[in-house]
């Protein structure tokens, strides 16, 4: 009996950091190999010149349904052509790494070359507005999307808190 509940207890412990409630999201940082940290609210990320912006439409169909949504976000291309990109070598660029983190810990990543050399990053989006109105607190007020994905939720990053650029070894 006591192991058991030695076992429950430890299983407890080591799986608490993932299923941790999400906070949410009220800024954005972007960090890591960029020359200027940036801190930005979802006020900030509206204001960014529309064609940083990016929008689509998004389906999702399940039990017999479907719904769509507009959604509306900063590329994350801009975000880190804001930041200043920190690749001073010739091929360095390629060898960079986005993490997107959320405030409970969940991670998608992309490649570099991938965000800024393929069409996919063009849907790569920081979203701040969902069918014209901020989003919600269960997205958490700044979300991340690749709207290029064939399943979307894989690298749907809800209540984002930071975008790092990492150099890989």
């Amino acid at each position: 009996m006591h192991l058991l509940l030695r076992l429950i207890l430890c299983l407890t412990l080591f799986t608490a950091p993932a299923i941790a409630t999400a906070q949410p999201s009220q800024q954005l940082e972007v960090a890591g190999a960029v020359r200027q940290q940036l801190r930005l609210d979802a006020a900030a990320l509206a204001a960014f010149p529309a064609a940083e912006i990016g929008q689509f439409t998004q389906s999702r169909s399940g039990q017999g349904t479907e719904t769509r949504s507009s959604v509306r976000g900063v590329k994350v291309s801009a975000l880190v052509a804001r930041a200043g990109l920190a690749a001073p070598g010739r091929n360095d660029w390629k060898t960079l790494v986005v993490v997107a983190t959320a405030t409970d810990g969940y991670r998608a990543l992309f490649s570099w070359p991938e965000i800024s050399n393929t069409a996919v990053g063009e849907g790569v989006l920081v979203l701040f507005e969902r069918d014209g109105k901020a989003l919600d607190e269960r997205e958490g007020r700044i979300a991340l999307i690749s709207a290029a994905d064939h399943r979307l939720g894989a690298r749907h990053v809800r209540n984002l808190m930071r975008i790092e650029v990492r150099a890989l070894d």
